[in-house]
């Protein structure tokens, strides 16, 4: 048989993936066996599956009835610690990553002592960046990455051991090399494509925040201001966690229960965050900006904006989905959170960069999408910005390349899979195992000759 392109498609394959596709389930099935599609009910409400000390999400009353949404962090609401660290203009990711882990708010000394250890593993072994990262480097950098995680576990005497303290050293050690997997991904990548006959790594600064080294290690100056790295951080903040049920946390506790090991762990978590429904959202705002950017003549028009966004709406315009990207989200349907702690630091960094106009759009858009969604599609709740509506905007002020919009969200969420790995080894004894319902019809086995 001759050798196969390694990515055809071949009319054979077609006529397999038609075969495939015939097998369609009822829908009316998921009613008649109460099964609840994509663990939520008919309410949108996700279907309890465990118990979380880490974080609350909550955009319902205990009456059920629809609320501003609240973001808790080991019982503290994200609104009083990002204002905490606003007091006083500090970088709070560290803190974050500190009180996911153990459950409280570190001292200052506890918190130093924690940043310099994070600081101390901010380094790739001998070679690694040359001899994995650099080679066959991948167009997506979330790929690369679990690419990364899943070849450091050859480097790791104790890859195996899932005592406490060896998964907890494992899952520090991520988490301060998450920036450089990911800055250093789309680096190698840049470069192969680039003509260029140089490139630029710098390493990580010890000394430096983690959005902060973010910043350094990507621009070749390693130059940023004080708005643009506590935007960053603020960013990192509210990406750190929300809830054990969201896709990426869910996955690092099934695949926990299993007994397998950190790095078997995390790649599948950032497997899961990869897809554009749970961690790639933002490129599709920014894309749908663009466009309404292109084709919206007066961006202060509230008609013509409205008039353009109907045309999203009922599949005239952008991709064609119907889908508002960024407007809408599974719990939250009077407001996110995240996204309104977060605006604020977008519009001082719009305010920096001479943005205000693109800023404005942003909060037009924000206003009229929900009502235009509510008069247009019947809907069992409300819709609202979520925290994917702004931060590709403020990732396009700071420079950062559409590559690494999602690798933002995986050196912020591996905090919250690191707390929930912990969880799950700390106070799981089973393996996570829901059950399908199975609606095939029963077949009777004919021979080869007489089928």
């Amino acid at each position: 048989m001759a050798k196969r392109n390694f990515a055809e498609i071949t009319p054979e394959l077609k006529n397999y993936a038609a075969i495939c596709s015939e097998h369609v389930i009822d829908r009316d099935l998921y009613t008649r066996y109460a099964v609840n599609r994509g663990l939520r009910d008919m309410n949108g409400n996700g279907v309890l599956t465990g118990l979380t000390e880490i974080s609350e999400v909550n955009g319902r009353t205990p009456d059920g009835l629809p609320m501003d949404g609240q973001l808790f962090y080991r019982g503290y609401n994200i609104y009083d610690l990002i204002r905490g660290f606003l007091s006083d203009r500090r970088f709070g990711f560290e803190e974050v990553i500190y009180l996911l882990l153990f459950g409280t708010l570190p001292s200052q000394d506890e918190l130093s002592h924690f940043s310099a250890l994070l600081g101390s593993y901010r380094s790739l072994p001998n070679s690694f960046v040359r001899d994995i990262i650099m080679k066959a480097p991948s167009s997506n950098m979330m790929n690369s990455m679990a690419r990364s995680v899943l070849t450091y576990y050859s480097y790791d005497t104790k890859a195996e051991d899932e005592s406490l303290e060896n998964v907890l050293r494992q899952c520090i050690q991520l988490i301060a090399m998450f920036p450089q997997l990911a800055v250093y991904s789309y680096q190698a990548y840049a470069y192969y494509l680039s003509d260029s006959t140089s490139f630029f790594f710098h390493d990580a600064e010890p000394s430096l925040s983690t959005s902060e080294n973010i910043l350094y290690m990507l621009r070749k100056d390693g130059n940023y201001t004080e708005v643009e790295a506590q935007a960053l951080d603020t960013a990192l903040v509210v990406h750190a966690e929300h809830g054990g049920g969201n896709n990426s946390s869910f996955t690092t506790h099934v695949v926990t229960s299993t007994g397998t090991d950190t790095y078997s762990t995390i790649a599948a978590a950032l497997g899961s965050l990869k897809g554009p429904k749970h961690g790639g959202a933002n490129i599709k705002v920014c894309h749908m900006f663009r466009e309404i950017k292109e084709q919206v003549k007066d961006w202060k028009d509230h008609d013509e904006v409205s008039n353009y966004l109907k045309k999203i709406l009922h599949k005239d315009a952008f991709d064609h989905s119907g889908l508002i990207y960024g407007i809408g989200h599974a719990i939250y349907s009077m407001s996110d959170p995240r996204a309104k702690v977060f605006k604020s630091y977008v519009r001082e960094l719009a305010a920096e960069k001479g943005m205000e106009d693109e800023f404005n759009l942003y909060e037009t858009v924000e206003a009229l999408a929900p009502q235009i969604i509510a008069s247009e599609r019947k809907m069992y709740k409300g819709v609202c910005a979520n925290v994917d509506f702004y931060s590709g905007f403020a990732y396009q002020m700071l420079g950062i390349p559409e590559e690494l919009f999602t690798p933002l969200f995986a050196i912020a969420r591996i905090s919250g899979w690191s707390a929930h790995r912990l969880e799950e080894i700390i106070n799981g004894n089973r393996i996570i195992r829901p059950a399908y319902k199975a609606v095939k019809a029963r077949e009777s086995y004919v021979s080869l000759s007489d089928r």
